[in-house]
């Protein structure tokens, strides 16, 4: 089935009321604003007990002694635990299949739930309690007296590839876990030497901590009896979670069940498996009783994966009519203390696909190396190497046209791809299957209505501020390819559920997936039911993460949809007393061909649960479960316009206005698909204008909590302007191209560039995020000193 034919040839389907392209509400809302959902920490099972983890206090140290005994005899305490009595158990794995630039592998120390020789960062579990209460587990804790050997720290990757930097693993000498290389370096390089022009920027991408509205919690058990392991917590794909659990236990998937609840936020930090479930999970088959463990804020700062923390130096060298010819990043991509789920990726591959962006870049080369430091891990965070790469890019141009005198919206006029020229094979390796860069472009600046803008920055002026317009055109590549079931299962009770491996962790699955499969068979959307945070109910699963779930999903939905109709049809002509080939399938209804004489899908579904006697060979039920081999990467894009003032007394910024147009492809749902660019945009202005995880050179994290680092607030923020400009994906049946980052690509670009062109005015030509009061104030004195001078 292939609904984006369908759409470009005939959308007057599209106006019902719960068809695909309708603003549809989210269908969990009602629940949740009431304060019915179920988080992990909601989950309260008979006779569970608690635990609290021990953490470093230190970045680095030898491990000398654990002395547990006061604990141990502490009221209500059930158990002390330290790494010697998870033995057995195996390591965390890093997922990514890199090697280095000589062809060797990449170094992965072996990193278990529990440190036993060293510690590598000040948070690193080392042990943990468990008892009746959680005051008690955590009193308890505090009691543990550790022995550690203090060791210098380094928190810098460019610091820690430093000759004589402290040495984080034996195996990793100079704290190197990855030498990256992309790109043909002869080319690049004689590209750069014929250059007319050459621009060069030191890029900091920095450091951010994750901070999801909901801390991770979990919650173990163990059934003696079958030998099988129940872990209740947050995840972004359950399939993918018991996986690497049962890795982890050593066990055979089918001796583990993954359960998720309501996630309140993740952005790539929750998909991966944390120390913390090993030990409850151990603890659970030892004491015999469920365990559960909550973090709060503060551990969180510390143990959660963070984001970012890229130090790149970028290049773009151009003709003298200002056509690109090469761009080159050269940099560090700072791991943490050990190689998380994903790390490598961000600062590696996903720079080389996302740095080219809309234009014609010939060529590319991507040299990363990626670093152990003395900080907590770095893993996936919204966009994932996505907003980075366009981010590296589009400052370069911005830079490029001030350099060269070209104007900046000429500049990247003259290098955008043409429509003619799609499918375009770009330098990152990929195949950009549709788009129209130049049209979507031509409309967000019409939408910023740049006319008008030298009027608003002498209204600006007048009031003693300085004004700012930045331009932020960005293209991603997202939804990485891979399996994906696709269940569709008629209940007993007249619902519809929907059984598929990716999971909602705040981005509001139920309506979209329900408009998909109401348009595909006909079935009324409120009977439409969600299932996808049970393991044992998947057959396979990618989960959710690079903004992949509406097509990874949505084609899963449909071919389970073209198996039900395969099924309905055999039924149906039983039914309707024809031949099967006779039987037609449109609008929910199987029809004889030629003929008025039909029955709905829906009323077919009665009739089997009524006792519909069947003839041999005939389906029994209507029901399919499929998994979906994977669809191609889609390319959402667009052009962000921000509109800054700052105050040259304080250094304050302040964003006053803020455009999109962009192209997310078939838009299943309009009203979420702009919810997630605000979503998007929030976080990239707070990452462009605030936040920045800080350690000091003890490795103690100096940003701890939400008095040290900053969030983003409503009042930051003027109204976000949504517009779109959709050209289809051509590479999956619905058409639609992944939403769910593309806002912070956009924000942390735009925001920046407006920065720097308010700040122009001192001949300031760039300045590194976060762009804080202090940090513009003192860039502000630097540049009238300088002038002075």
């Amino acid at each position: 089935m292939n609904i984006r034919d369908e759409i470009s040839s005939d959308d007057t389907w599209a106006a019902a009321k719960f068809g695909v392209g309708q603003p549809v509400l989210r269908t969990e809302d009602p629940t949740l604003v009431q304060g019915k959902g179920t988080y992990s920490d909601d989950i309260a099972l008979p006779g569970q007990a608690y635990a609290a983890i021990v953490r470093s206090p230190y970045a680095h140290g030898v491990i000398k002694g654990i002395d547990t005994s006061e604990a141990a005899a502490m009221p209500g305490v059930l158990g002390v635990f330290t790494a010697k009595d998870l033995a057995g158990y195996g390591t965390f794995k890093c997922i990514v299949p890199f090697k280095n630039r000589d062809g060797t592998e990449m170094k992965k120390p072996q990193r278990y739930a529990l440190a036993s020789d060293k510690v590598r960062f000040a948070g690193d579990p080392v042990a943990f309690v468990v008892a009746e209460t959680a005051t008690q587990a955590r009193d308890a804790a505090e009691a543990v007296v550790l022995d550690i050997e203090p060791l210098p720290a380094v928190t810098l990757a460019s610091e820690a590839a430093k000759p004589g930097a402290p040495q984080i693993y034996d195996e990793a000498p100079g704290n190197l876990a990855l030498d990256y290389h992309y790109g043909d370096s002869e080319k690049v390089a004689a590209a750069f030497a014929r250059a007319a022009h050459v621009t060069k920027l030191s890029l900091r991408n920095t450091r951010l901590v994750v901070a999801a509205m909901e801390p991770r919690s979990a919650v173990a058990e163990y059934d003696a009896a079958t030998g099988r392991f129940t872990l209740q917590a947050q995840s972004q794909g359950v399939f993918g979670m018991k996986g690497q659990l049962a890795d982890i236990l050593g066990l055979k998937p089918e001796q583990v069940r993954v359960l998720t609840g309501n996630v309140g936020g993740s952005f790539g930090m929750k998909a991966q498996v944390y120390s913390e479930y090993i030990c409850i999970l151990h603890a659970a088959k030892t004491l015999g009783r469920p365990v559960k463990w909550t973090d709060d804020r503060s551990g969180a700062f510390v143990s959660d994966s963070h984001g970012r923390d890229h130090e790149m130096t970028a290049e773009l060298a151009l003709d003298k009519d200002g056509h690109f010819l090469a761009v080159r990043l050269t940099g560090y991509a700072n791991m943490g203390a050990f190689l998380a789920m994903v790390a490598p990726l961000p600062g590696t591959l996903n720079a080389v696909k996302n740095t080219p962006g809309v234009y014609r870049t010939p060529l590319l080369e991507v040299s990363t190396k990626c670093m152990f430091t003395n900080t907590t891990q770095v893993s996936a965070y919204r966009g994932a190497g996505r907003p980075e790469g366009n981010y590296y890019m589009e400052r370069l141009i911005d830079t490029a046209a001030r350099e060269m005198g070209i104007d900046r919206l000429e500049l990247r006029r003259r290098n955008h791809i043409a429509p003619t020229q799609i499918p375009f094979d770009a330098s990152s390796g990929m195949k950009y299957d549709s788009g129209d860069f130049p049209a979507l472009f031509q409309e967000a600046v019409e939408a910023a209505d740049l006319d008008g803008f030298a009027a608003r920055k002498r209204e600006s002026e007048a009031r003693g501020k300085l004004r700012g317009l930045g331009i932020g055109s960005f293209l991603e590549v997202t939804a990485p390819p891979g399996k994906e079931m696709g269940g569709i299962r008629f209940e007993d009770n007249g619902d519809v559920t929907i059984v598929t491996g990716t999971l909602d962790y705040g981005q509001g699955h139920a309506a979209p997936y329900a408009q998909v499969l109401s348009r595909a068979l006909g079935i009324p959307f409120e009977r439409i039911r969600l299932v996808q945070g049970d393991s044992d109910q998947l057959i396979a699963g990618g989960g959710t993460g690079g903004s992949r779930s509406i097509t990874a999903s949505g084609a899963a939905i449909l071919q389970a949809s073209d198996k039900v109709i395969e099924n309905g049809k055999a039924i149906a002509s039983h039914v309707l007393e024809a031949a099967p080939a006779d039987i037609e399938f449109a609008n929910g209804r199987f029809t004889i061909a030629g003929t008025d004489r039909a029955i709905g899908i829906m009323e077919l579904a009665d009739k089997i649960r009524s006792g519909l006697k069947l003839p041999d060979g005939t389906p029994a039920r209507l029901d399919a479960s499929v998994v979906n081999d994977g669809v191609p990467s889609s390319f959402p894009n667009g052009c962000h316009i921000a509109e800054v003032e700052i105050d040259p007394e304080t250094g304050a910024v302040e964003v006053v206005r803020y455009v999109s147009v962009n192209d997310f492809g078939t838009i299943v749902n309009p009203l979420l698909v702009e919810g997630q660019v605000h979503g998007g945009v929030v976080q990239g202005i707070g990452q462009a204008l605030m936040e920045n995880a800080v350690y000091d050179e003890d490795g103690q994290l100096l940003t701890g909590s939400f008095q040290d680092y900053a969030m983003p607030r409503a009042h930051h923020f003027p109204d976000i302007g949504f517009e779109s400009h959709p050209a289809p994906a051509t590479t999956n049946p619905l058409g639609t191209k992944g939403c769910g980052e593309a806002g912070c690509a956009g924000a942390l670009v735009c925001v920046m560039n407006a920065i720097v062109d308010a700040l122009s005015v001192y001949g300031i030509r760039h300045i590194d995020m976060p762009a804080t009061p202090a940090r513009v104030w003192a860039a502000i004195q630097e540049a009238k000193r300088a002038k002075a001078a």
